[in-house]
């Protein structure tokens, strides 16, 4: 098996050229020959590498643009002898080559240092991935040219290293000296920046792809090559993983980790151990660090969390899809609940979409998610009661009155109201009884009652 580093640098190669010589360049599927007429669009900005000689009969060339000539290439007028092969003198057309976008996945490919086209294997890169992450080397082939659009929702698109024409510019300073020579501006073009740092991803545990941002604009080159459309997964509820354009059957597993943690060296645990075995043959795995957008209550935004994410895809159709890969996620799950507080693994969560099943599994394997949630569940009772009590105090809320008998609140007995002809009263200042009178047994209802008042002298209200 071909590992691929996980936290070491990845070579990926861009695959379109504007070359002279390719067929593919031209309108008519074909390279000129000498009794036809060359036409370049006058208003379009391109750089053309050109490997031999050739005789022509016209051409029109761009009014900005350049050629880049290897040794002994050129071009000649044509003398008007028979070539056997070219009988047809048609006006053909450079193509077009303003759509090849940076971001679009299907114009990379992952190779080895030196060019050579890397083998897809068991290990397979996310849709955001397949582009260059901040941290990768961008080769773009010797004795080629090319033309990218790099527009992007970043201002600047970091890089460790570019290789242009063979050489490699892997510092700051090289690319900027690069950036001001004539070539530059006609093989980029876009509102996105193209920065080399010269470093690679300085965490064990992993480095983020950093393309994220653009991940619309990825998604949106991948689909418009394939027919606007995602492939219809047999697995009802297909999986999403973070950085992919599709839903998948299989399984993806989520880990949370620590300072220990090493990515490299537990994929190659990983690999060596249970991606090799005979019956996961034809698995793939994509392991990477991502960040997990966290939301308050699940609706405000709130910051985003690092976490492995393990992405699990078979080969097998019908209702067998995914079962290979959820059987190698239950393997993995179970390995990390022997091995992963040494491994540096804290927790993990699996989910499964198969063709066998109407809805996606989910499992878990927490080291210490207990007692957060716990914890978690304490303060947010917490919140709940010290906001009904806020609301409560404000007049905001009206809660229901309860009458309990507690032994520390003195309970007064209700009084029975007084009846409405009774218009006295006891004077604790006073204690002299009114006077009496035989009234019978009925008191007439104008019966007037008076009291003296012992701080009143009449005899000084009438002086």
């Amino acid at each position: 098996l071909l590992l691929r580093g996980a936290a070491a640098a990845v070579y990926k190669q861009w695959i379109p050229n504007t070359n002279f010589e390719t067929a593919s360049n031209w309108d008519k599927g074909r390279v000129p020959c000498a009794s036809d007429v060359v036409h370049f669009e006058k208003d379009k900005v391109v750089s053309v590498f050109v490997k031999s000689p050739h005789a022509l009969t016209d051409m029109y060339l761009p009014l900005n643009g350049e050629f880049v000539l290897a040794a002994g290439a050129g071009f000649t007028a044509f003398n008007g002898s028979w070539d056997p092969g070219c009988d047809s003198g048609e006006t053909v057309r450079f193509a077009d080559v303003e759509q090849h976008a940076w971001f679009d996945p299907t114009l990379w490919q992952e190779v080895f240092p030196s060019g050579e086209l890397r083998p897809s294997g068991r290990i397979f890169s996310v849709d955001e991935e397949r582009v260059p992450c901040r941290h990768d080397d961008v080769i773009f082939q010797a004795e080629t040219s090319f033309r990218v659009n790099t527009d992007s929702s970043q201002q600047v698109i970091q890089l460790r290293s570019i290789s242009v024409m063979g050489q490699e510019l892997s510092t700051p300073s090289s690319w900027a000296g690069y950036l001001q020579g004539p070539s530059a501006p006609l093989q980029f073009h876009g509102n996105g920046t193209l920065q080399v740092t010269g470093t690679g991803c300085p965490d064990k545990s992993g480095c983020a792809c950093g393309n994220a941002p653009d991940g619309p604009r990825i998604c949106a080159a991948l689909l418009r090559a394939s027919g606007r459309r995602c492939p219809e997964p047999v697995c009802q509820s297909p999986l999403q993983p973070l950085g992919h354009c599709c839903g998948v059957c299989g399984a993806t597993i989520n880990l949370d980790f620590t300072p220990d943690f090493d990515l490299q060296k537990y994929q190659d645990r990983l690999v060596q151990e249970l991606l090799s075995q005979p019956k996961y043959a034809g698995v793939q795995m994509a392991i990477s660090k991502v960040h997990k957008a966290q939301t308050f209550l699940g609706i405000v935004p709130r910051s985003s969390t690092p976490l492995i994410q393990i992405v699990l895809i078979d080969d097998r159709a019908g209702v067998q899809a995914g079962t290979a890969a959820e059987q190698l996620a239950a393997d993995i799950m179970e390995d990390m609940a022997q091995h992963g507080e040494a491994l540096g693994i804290s927790s993990g969560k699996m989910e499964v979409a198969t063709g066998n099943t109407f809805s996606r599994q989910t499992g878990s394997h927490t080291l210490s998610r207990i007692t957060a949630g716990t914890v978690m569940g304490i303060l947010f009772g917490l919140l709940f009661l010290g906001g009904i009590l806020f609301l409560y105090r404000k007049g905001k809320l009206r809660l229901p009155a309860l009458r309990h008998s507690q032994p520390w609140v003195r309970m007064e007995e209700p009084v029975s109201p007084a009846p409405d002809s009774d218009k006295g009263f006891n004077n604790p200042m006073f204690s002299v009884e009114p006077p009496s009178s035989d009234l019978g047994e009925e008191t007439p209802k104008d019966l007037q009652v008076f009291y003296l008042n012992p701080l009143y002298d009449a005899s000084e209200s009438e002086t």
